[in-house]
């Protein structure tokens, strides 16, 4: 028991020293406490100098002294590293050295005679940029629509580099959802097109520290396009296998990524396993391969699934999260403690972490098992407990939490203090608020024990602790709402057990600024004058400054503005004069403002009327008093020429909405009466508004104030509703009343609920001020009858409508029955279902779901991979369409019904089969075998079958050589046939040729293609005719005619002189007969033929030669020396040399100490004589 009593006491003692964790005044004793400390990890920058930081106060100032790797740093045996004065942080110079044998653990340790205060360990590290290795990368060359992963694996630096691919142009390479960077930098791709064949895929690796760039070697990348792959289910290029692990710690950001391969292209999705994500720091990066969660906590571990899906199927993967934390505070670092002699306190150290971490204590640096005894402290844990301490028993703790993922190191002393009080705040200060603002006056004081504050104001007659002075913690006194009588002379009045202390400072409330008269809307001629006014009243202590602004900047520098004390003059309007004009009256506390507009119109003979706003309304009375209503009237203000449309009355609801206006009432602007309708319990004042062609009116003054009594509510909450949101309960929820609909204090609400169809009783309960009451215990989805009725200290409302709701929902219980299918044709299926019983759906009916899967194709038997479609029906329908079936296949089906809740149990799972259709493509068509007169066909059945094929039918024609079709033939070929031999074609000639499959259903679509018969082996006859050339300035025009079927057609030419075969030139002639041969040599004979060529195994076909001769160009022989430029040439370069000849002619008569000029340089101080080049060297860049 009497510990029970020690503990509770300590607890009192230690909440009421939370507030002693004040700052101490440094001209008091005090052990050290570190300021300024490196960063734990602490990268440098190599370049520069290594600046570690500690900085610490106390009183006396600490001495400082540091460990390097756990041992003594004696810092006078480097020169290289030195201390700054009055200070623990140290400068090491690496002119000298290297930045390597600096990369050290580090600690400061700051003493002084109350004790010894230590830095964390701080791990000295350059940074790193390293270049990447030198390699050879072979080209990569691919089939099209396989997967792709091109490496990067950057240098290790430190920090880690941050990566990006980018081709020769410095261009990002573009990333999708096939193909994307991973979380290391390679780049994948899901499948490979044709278009990402590239020689210059380069990853680069950019080092944040040092800002440097470094740049693997290009990679090539070749995609071939002659056995395409095929369509193919995704699997996961990583993480590979179907599960994984992750560890991720607390606070930190959780990247998971799952990257496909597949074809067509997979899309990734995500889901948590074990519940939801956490929707506002989830976020999902590179067309969602990577799932993000930011400031991890341990909620965020369980096991997430990544699925990847395309039409031929899925896969998942799950990966398992752990959630571990480095050591975190709970409610803050240790504080320190400030005590008094024989006063007793605790030193908390409460932090967690995962796994749990230790906790050691220190004292003074050494380890607190081995610290010299002390009576008056005792360590429980996490605590040391001071029990009536003594002034030797300063001295700083070190508080050491750790765990394998880090660890926290706290300084927190305890000074062991007998000090009288002190006020902190500056004495006489006076404090000035505006009126009806909040006032804060200070008292911050100092002293052990703890002082106590009181404040007094002029003749201290009693203590200001109540309404409307509020005493803050710090000692701060606040008044909520200032007003002139505040204004006088504060004494503030710390106290304890050794002392007193007075501190005197005084509040002024000064009167707001206002702006009493207000610049007006203005209309002007052009060259005529404006006078704006603007007639301030503000505090007479204050210093006021008025300032001028035309639309919201700066007036125009101009001598034709002139600004006075009150008032805005501009003299010879001008166009560009108007605008809005505003005033500004600022003063050191508040300050107002208003605004006009200037219209600038032309200049007429006659005077034009000036319109402008009404004025407003004055002399507001209220007559016609009565408990629900008021007479309002008033007095116009003057029109400006233009007459009063309406005047608009506003109210203000100073007892429930202060500071708000709302309109109430319009009545035409003949009138100057209203019969205002008014709401109990409101404490109303009111105001008009006058509205003309130009605009409203400023708003009149305020009425008096008049106060509705009170009485019961008029009317009762709006949407009134039942629903639930478990299944055994029902919230009933409804529209509150507003303040001004209350009519009364002590707005309450009495809810009434009873089963609908079931003679009950209601049932009532009284609910405060709220907007909903939920009812437990209640049978599951059974309708309800609600009333809501309002209720406050002066009765109750009208009796209230009847609303009808229903508890809340469970799954269903029953499946649909008599499930059947009737299958329509090879792609469509009816199914058909009977409705499911009301009670067994158990909430409100949202619709069906047909759950279908394809098992099998019946050509094949091997079972077909199982993904699941549903398709959703909303309603109470009994039968629904199945689209998009695959012809000739095997489906399976069930039936669920499903509510507000979710889905009910399926039905019995039944099964259709879908006719036959007609088949695909045929999966190739391949021409061998090319004859004089035969031709072979090869194919591959269609992929996609829909059916048993029954037979082929092939149609050929023939092509001439202007690409006309010749008539078509047509072929019937069995099923069992892949290959034809087609006789007696003609040679030399093109055909083309079409495939198609069929079933019973029909032929699928054909695949064509093309083939050339081979030249008769006789003496062939060349094709070309009539070939001939004509030279001309461009070069030489070679004509001729072809006949022949091959559109591979060359001109080539050699000189006449040569005879080695190897050297014909070609140029390719693209289906012209005639072509341009340019850059011929002029004076040269060339032999030039046609040549067509053909299949690989035919010969070329060759035209007759011709010999074209290129006439030599004759030289023309120009005189130089006739030309005029030469001629301009050089007369310029005389006359410059005549002038420098000049120029240093007069120089010579100027100069005749020259001689003593030239010693004195030949006698220059060697110290400023010019670098030579083999001086000029660089000191290396660091």
């Amino acid at each position: 028991m009497e510990r029970r009593r020690m503990d509770a006491a300590l607890l009192v003692l230690f909440l009421g020293h939370l507030a002693a964790a004040l700052e101490v005044p440094l001209d008091l004793p005090q052990p050290p406490t570190i300021t300024h400390q490196s960063p734990k990890d602490y990268i440098i920058d190599p370049r520069e100098n290594i600046i570690i930081h500690c900085e610490a106060k106390g009183k006396p100032h600490p001495s400082f002294s540091w460990t390097r790797n756990g041992t003594h740093f004696d810092i006078d045996e480097d020169p290289n590293v030195t201390m700054r004065p009055h200070s623990g942080t140290l400068v090491v110079d690496i002119s000298r050295a290297k930045a390597e044998q600096y990369e050290c653990v580090y600690q400061c340790t700051a003493r002084n005679k109350h004790g010894t205060a230590v830095s964390n360990n701080i791990v000295v590290k350059q940074s790193r940029s390293p270049l990447w290795s030198k390699e050879k990368i072979k080209p990569i060359v691919v089939q099209e629509g396989v997967s792709l992963v091109l490496p990067c694996r950057p240098p290790a630096g430190l920090p880690p580099p941050i990566i990006f691919w980018m081709d020769n142009n410095f261009q990002r390479l573009p990333q999708s959802s096939r193909v994307a960077q991973s979380l290391n930098g390679d780049l994948y791709f899901s499948n490979v097109l044709r278009d990402d064949s590239r020689n210059d895929y380069i990853c680069y690796a950019r080092f944040p520290y040092t800002q440097t760039i470094q740049q693997k070697q290009p990679i090539t990348v070749k995609v071939l396009n002659k056995e395409p792959a095929d369509e193919r289910k995704p699997s996961f290029l990583i993480p590979s296998g179907p599960s994984s692990s992750k560890t991720v710690l607390r606070g930190q950001v959780l990247e998971m990524e799952c990257i496909a391969e597949g074809l067509p292209t997979p899309e990734v999705s995500w889901t948590k396993v074990s519940g939801d994500l956490p929707a506002k720091r989830t976020s999902f990066l590179h067309y969602q391969r990577t799932l993000r969660i930011v400031n991890v906590s341990e909620s965020d571990a369980g096991d997430y699934r990544c699925t990847a899906r395309n039409q031929l199927g899925s896969v998942h993967h799950t990966i398992h999260v752990m959630v571990k934390a480095a050591p975190y505070w709970i409610s803050g670092a240790p504080r320190n403690l400030v005590l008094a002699p024989g006063e007793s306190s605790v030193l908390t150290c409460r932090a967690s972490g995962t796994p749990k971490p230790s906790i050691t204590w220190a004292m003074n640096g050494i380890p607190i098992e081995n610290s010299p005894k002390d009576l008056s402290r005792k360590v429980e844990d996490d605590t040391i407990i001071f029990t009536d301490v003594q002034p030797g028993s300063s001295a700083v703790y070190q508080c050491n939490v750790s765990n394998d993922y880090g660890y926290l190191l706290s300084n927190a002393f305890v000074n062991v203090l007998s000090e009288p009080p002190r006020v902190l705040t500056q004495s006489n200060k006076v404090y000035q608020v505006i009126k009806n603002h909040r006032a804060l006056i200070d008292c911050a004081s100092f002293g052990s024990p703890i002082p106590k504050i009181t404040w007094f104001k002029d003749s201290r007659s009693s203590t200001l602790d109540g309404d409307p002075y509020i005493l803050h913690d710090n000692g701060t006194l606040e008044i909520h709402i200032a007003q002139a009588h505040n204004s006088g002379r504060y004494t503030c009045v710390a106290r304890n057990s050794i002392g007193i202390y007075e501190n005197h400072v005084s509040l002024e409330v000064k009167e707001p600024t206002r702006i009493l008269k207000q610049p007006e809307y203005k209309v002007v001629q052009r060259g005529k004058s404006v006078v704006f006014e603007c007639k301030v009243k503000h505090d007479p202590s204050l210093i006021p400054t008025m300032t001028w602004l035309k639309d919201d900047g700066e007036l125009p520098a101009d001598e034709r503005l002139i600004v006075d004390s009150d008032s805005l003059t501009i003299t010879d309007v001008t166009e560009n004069d108007a605008g809005v004009y505003t005033c500004i009256m600022n003063t050191t506390l508040d300050h107002d403002s208003a605004s006009a507009e200037l219209t600038v119109v032309e200049a007429t003979p006659t005077p034009a009327v000036v319109y402008e706003r009404p004025d407003p309304p004055t002399d507001l009375e209220l007559t016609d008093q009565k408990k629900r209503s008021v007479q309002l009237t008033w007095t116009p203000g003057d029109e400006h020429n233009s007459p009063i449309q309406k005047f608009l009355i506003q109210y203000e609801d100073l007892l429930h909405h202060r500071g708000h206006w709302h309109n109430l009432t319009e009545v035409p602007g003949t009138k100057t009466t209203a019969h205002l309708k008014l709401s109990p319990y409101a404490h109303y004042t009111f105001r008009v508004l006058a509205l003309n062609a130009v605009d409203f009116s400023r708003p009149s003054l305020s009425s008096r104030v008049y106060k509705t009594e009170p009485a019961a509510p008029d009317e009762n909450p709006t949407g009134v509703q039942g629903f639930g949101t478990e299944h055994d309960n029902l919230v009933i929820s409804w529209k509150p009343l507003s303040g001004l609909q209350s009519n009364g204090p002590g707005l309450h609400y009495k809810v009434m609920w009873r089963q609908k169809a079931v003679d009950s009783d209601w049932t009532t309960v009284t609910v405060a001020n709220n907007s909903k009451f939920v009812v437990s215990g209640v049978p599951t989805f059974v309708p309800y009858e609600l009333k809501v009725q309002a209720v406050n200290d002066y009765g109750a409302g009208p009796e209230p409508a009847i609303a009808h709701g229903y508890s809340g929902e469970d799954l269903p219980v029953a499946a649909p029955e008599n499930v059947q299918a009737i299958v329509m044709n090879s792609a469509l299926a009816e199914v058909h279902w009977d409705p499911v019983p009301f009670k067994l759906i158990r909430g409100h009916l949202k619709g069906f779901k047909v759950y279908y899967w394809r098992e099998r194709s019946l050509h094949k038997h091997n079972p077909h991979h199982v993904e699941k479609q549903i398709l959703t029906f909303s309603g109470n329908h009994t039968r629904g369409m199945l689209p998009g079936l695959h012809p000739f296949s095997l489906y399976s089906f069930n039936v669920r019904v499903y509510n507000g809740k979710g889905e009910g149990p399926p039905s019995p799972t039944r099964q259709f089969e879908t006719p036959e259709g007609v088949p695909g493509t045929p999966t190739s068509l391949i021409v061998t075998n090319p004859n004089l007169d035969s031709l072979t066909l090869e194919w591959s059945p269609p992929h996609v079958r829909n059916g048993r094929i029954t037979g082929y039918t092939l149609k050929y024609q023939q092509v001439n050589n202007s690409n006309e079709l010749g008539p078509m033939e047509e072929l019937a070929l069995p099923a069992n046939e892949t290959s034809v031999t087609l006789p007696n074609l003609k040679y030399s000639t093109r055909y083309k040729f079409y495939l198609n499959a069929k079933t019973v259903r029909g032929a699928g679509p054909a695949i064509s293609g093309e083939g050339v018969t081979i030249m008769d082996e006789a003496p062939s006859v060349s094709p070309f005719g009539n070939v001939s050339s004509l030279v001309g300035e461009d070069g030489a025009l070679i004509s001729w005619e072809y006949r022949g079927p091959e559109k591979n057609v060359y001109v080539e030419y050699k000189n006449k002189n040569s005879e080695a075969e190897e050297e014909w030139q070609k140029e390719l002639v693209n289906g012209s007969q005639n072509f341009m041969l340019k850059g011929l040599k002029g004076g040269l004979s060339y032999r030039v033929r046609v040549v067509a060529k053909g299949h690989h195994d035919q010969p070329p076909l060759l035209s007759e030669e011709v010999l074209v001769t290129v006439p030599a160009v004759a030289s023309r022989q120009v005189d130089i020396a006739t030309q005029g430029w030469f001629i301009g040439l050089m007369c310029a370069i005389a006359l410059l040399i005549l002038i420098l000849l000049i120029i240093c002619f007069i120089q010579r008569n100027k100069g005749g100490k020259y001689p003593v000029k030239e010693k004195e340089d030949a006698h220059t101080d060697p110290e400023f004589q010019p670098m030579k080049e083999d001086d000029c060297t660089f000191g290396e860049y660091r």
